[in-house]
């Protein structure tokens, strides 16, 4: 008797995710109870710091707080672009979600050029008073939580509008039959409704918020998170220290992921809409006071980025106590592209992130088929293993990857590759997973089973009907995740600071080196390029999903 074939594919693949996502956590762990001499001590050294209680505090009532903010301005905006009719909505709804799709350090740095001690809004409130110093100091939680509210109430914007979009109109109706007003509809009926959507976004904004480290790191000067105080200990050469902290921070983030599979499950068995969905309000006396004030906040929204632009043409010490920079030039682009040191992290984040989310791609895909074909518990492995990265902030694989594969032990799937071009690929590579990996699940889940079952009844082979049946109808999806994934890979910091070498750094570390060196021109220059990259990145595979 033949022995069968069926589980060896999906156990190989189980065993290539394991070893990606799972085996670096695994010796992290190995490493935070000090293997091969088991001892808690690590752990009991962690407990007994002040620091690293306060660091952990610190991440969570930060990311609390970070959701209540969120919620206080995407909500109430999601009720008015999906409620309300007025000139312009499309564009300027469009418009009030995209802080979402920039790198979170550029929008950091256009934050600081705008709202720092010495950015235009400073400086023009300075020189409008006669003041002798600065009128605030942006730094600190308050500034945290500012530039968090600013990057993730897109969570609570997108997600509210999506349900909103999806209520049934007719039970709104029913109960203002009834005479019930705006307000009771509002507290009975529609919150309830949006209850998922709503828990969604914010379970999704804590996890981003706990992730957090372009902020916390730029902004944060003596006040610590966990993602910050990982790197502290880390560069002071506390690896022991570092990995138990990495582990607590990976503990809580698992925790969110278990809590967002469970909020999923929860959308799913809601089901979907069963009538037609309420009708805009068309805006009456107030429609252009509605439209410029929407106006109004797109140029607040753009504001920072306007400034990164604007900064990109300063030429280096020719801005110093004026309001607005006295000459502009194109000396700082030109210096990117004619210097071969400065145009080699531009070439390096190019290459890294291509060959990144290339790999994302092939690995999500057939992640997805195999799953779709194997339900049970080989199905739950590979999604499991799948949606992991995406729940555990970028820190902590940053170090699990740093301990795994700083070792050559081939025997034992641990190879040398610190220090050498291909880890920082690799960081990108398990950081994209979820996303391309997640966008195919989608895409299959779409797609009727019995296309494939009839192709295969007619003769076609499996790779046939990967090519003429799956692809085709998993481009979108798979489209629509790979465009993330590249621009999560070519904006990343999290993994690049930990990881990088000067060889192979990217952007992102040059975009904080160039801030160290006061080369704030060139710096604006990387991050108005890495914006310009993003932005064509998300434009082409756009194109060729529509």
């Amino acid at each position: 008797m033949r022995p069968r074939r069926g589980p060896l594919v999906p156990l190989l693949l189980v065993l290539l995710l394991f070893w990606l996502v799972g085996y670096p956590l695994v010796l992290t762990l190995l490493e935070a109870l000090g293997a091969p001499h088991w001892t808690l001590a690590h752990f009991g050294e962690f407990a007994r710091r002040p620091a690293e209680w306060a660091a952990l505090g610190a991440s969570l009532w930060i990311s609390l707080a970070t959701v209540a903010l969120a919620a206080l301005v995407g909500v109430p905006l999601a009720f008015v672009f999906e409620r309300r009719e007025f000139p312009g909505r499309r564009l300027l709804g469009s418009l009030v979600a995209l802080p979402v799709a920039l790198p979170p350090l550029i929008g950091v740095i256009a934050f600081l050029f705008l709202y720092g001690e010495s950015g235009f809004a400073s400086r023009g409130i300075q020189a409008a008073l006669r003041l002798s110093a600065p009128p605030w100091r942006l730094s600190g939680p308050a500034a945290i939580l500012l530039v968090h509210a600013y990057s993730m109430y897109v969570y609570f914007y997108t997600f509210t509008r999506a349900g909103l979009a999806r209520l049934d109109g007719s039970l709104l109706e029913a109960a203002q039959s009834l005479g019930a007003g705006r307000g009771r509809v509002l507290g009975a009926v529609t919150l309830p409704l949006l209850l998922p959507a709503l828990s969604g976004a914010a379970l999704l904004t804590f996890m981003t918020s706990l992730a957090s480290f372009s902020a916390p790191y730029v902004f944060g000067g003596s006040f610590r998170v966990m993602t910050t105080q990982i790197v502290a200990s880390k560069l002071n050469g506390d690896d022991a220290l570092a990995m138990v902290e990495t582990v607590t921070l990976a503990a809580v983030g698992l925790v969110g992921l278990w809590l967002l599979r469970r909020l999923e499950g929860t959308r799913s068995a809601a089901g979907g809409v069963r009538g037609v969905a309420p009708r805009r309000r068309v805006v009456g006396t107030g429609r252009w006071a509605a439209t410029a004030a929407g106006w109004g906040l797109a140029v607040f929204l753009l504001a920072p980025h306007a400034t990164l632009l604007l900064v990109s043409f300063v030429p280096r010490d020719t801005w110093t106590t004026e309001a607005l920079p006295p000459v502009l030039s194109t000396g700082n682009y030109r210096a990117l592209f004619a210097d071969p040191v400065r145009l080699t992290p531009i070439v390096n984040s190019l290459w890294m992130a291509s060959a990144a989310t290339a790999l994302a791609i092939v690995l999500g895909l057939a992640a997805a088929i195999v799953a779709a074909r194997r339900r049970g518990a080989w199905g739950g492995a590979i999604e499991g293993l799948v949606a992991a990265p995406w729940a555990l902030p970028g820190t902590v694989f940053a170090v699990a990857l740093a301990a795994a594969f700083s070792v050559r032990a081939p025997w034992a799937g641990r190879f040398v590759l610190v220090g050498t071009a291909a880890i920082l690929p690799l960081g990108y590579l398990v950081r994209s997973l979820p996303l391309t990996g997640r966008a195919a699940f989608a895409g299959l889940r779409q797609m009727d089973p019995a296309l494939e079952e009839a192709a295969a009844s007619l003769g076609a082979s499996r790779a046939l009907r990967l090519r003429r049946i799956v692809l085709p109808h998993v481009r979108p999806a798979l489209a629509a995740g790979a465009s993330l994934a590249f621009l999560a890979a070519i904006g990343d910091f999290v993994v690049s600071i930990v990881l990088y070498t000067y060889d192979t750094r990217p952007i992102s570390i040059e975009i904080l080196s160039s801030l160290r060196i006061q080369e704030i021109g060139v710096a604006a220059a990387y991050g108005v390029l890495l914006t310009a990259l993003s932005a064509a990145a998300f434009l082409v595979w756009g194109r060729r999903e529509g």
